[in-house]
């Protein structure tokens, strides 16, 4: 299992993942370009001291990305029809995460092998980026016996 995030915007929400997932052991992939000043500096600041203990793969692109995955692309996103509680999740899948602001283009949308979105009460738009990778890693590593033991 592996979290991706495409071209964050926000230094805070990437440390916060960052965080977790050194806590669970899941390894972190960084499609550039951030939405702020990129540097080793920033993100032990945003991860504090277990940013340091995280996996972290940077990657120049998409396409730079793209051609080192492994594994399904899951993409979170709220476009689509699968909900969380219905998705099945493989023990090396990626779990995608676009920008805050923008989401991820089309193709790169269109590129992913599922779609997810994770259910909310009707008028509510989005969770916040940190939130949902957490909560879709969760269900994944629930699913796969992924949890730390």
């Amino acid at each position: 299992m592996r979290i991706a995030l495409h071209q964050p915007d926000i230094a805070g929400n990437v440390g916060t993942i960052l965080r977790m997932a050194a806590c669970f052991g899941v390894p972190v992939d960084i499609i550039e370009p951030c939405g702020f000043p990129f540097s080793e500096r920033a993100l032990r600041r945003a991860g504090m001291d277990y940013a340091e203990a995280a996996e972290i793969s940077r990657h120049a692109d998409w396409e730079a990305f793209e051609s080192r995955a492994t594994g399904r692309i899951v993409l979170l996103t709220t476009a689509a029809d699968l909900t969380l509680d219905k998705a099945s999740f493989l023990p090396d899948d990626i779990v995608l995460l676009g920008s805050e602001g923008a989401g991820v283009p089309r193709p790169v949308h269109d590129r992913a092998d599922l779609r997810v979105r994770i259910p909310m009460r009707p008028g509510f738009r989005s969770l916040n980026m940190a939130v949902s990778a957490g909560i879709a890693l969760a269900e994944a590593l629930r699913q796969t016996g992924g949890w730390p033991q």
